[in-house]
C-alpha cells in the first residue's frame, strides 16, 4: 500500500508549484484547499479500489452488470481534478492559454501563400 499524503501535504504542494510556474495569489487559496480535498479523496479511492482487485463492475439488485460505484466516483473524481487544475493553472494547456506562442520556424502555409 502507497502512503497517501495527507490533505495539507498535497495544499502545500500545490501552492508550491504554483509559485514556481508564477501563477499563485493568495486569493486561490480556497480553490487549493478544495482541489488538495478532491486529489486525497482521489488517492484514497484509487487505493481502496486497488485493494479489491480493481473490479470494472459490479452485480446489481436486478442480476445485470453494472459500472463498480468506485470506479464510477473516481472518474467523476478526475473531472472534478482536471477542471479545478485548470483552473488553478496547473497543466501546461491552462498555463499556456494567457501566453503568445514565438514560433522562430517559418509556418508552411505561409509560404505557400506567398
Amino acid at each position: 500500500m502507497e502512503k497517501i499524503p495527507t490533505e495539507r501535504t498535497i495544499y502545500d504542494y500545490t501552492i508550491k508549484q504554483m509559485k514556481a510556474l508564477k501563477v499563485h495569489d493568495v486569493a486561490y487559496n480556497r480553490i487549493v484547499g478544495i482541489y488538495a480535498g478532491m486529489l486525497r479523496q482521489y488517492y484514497i479511492l484509487v487505493n481502496d479500489w486497488e485493494k479489491n482487485g480493481c473490479p470494472a463492475t459490479v452485480e446489481s439488485a436486478a442480476g445485470t452488470l453494472k459500472k463498480h460505484p468506485s470506479l464510477d466516483q473516481i472518474e467523476k473524481l478526475r473531472k472534478d481534478i482536471l477542471s479545478y487544475s485548470n483552473q488553478l493553472m496547473l497543466n501546461p494547456k491552462s498555463n499556456n492559454a494567457g501566453q503568445i506562442k514565438d514560433d522562430d520556424e517559418p509556418n508552411p502555409f505561409a509560404n505557400f501563400i506567398k
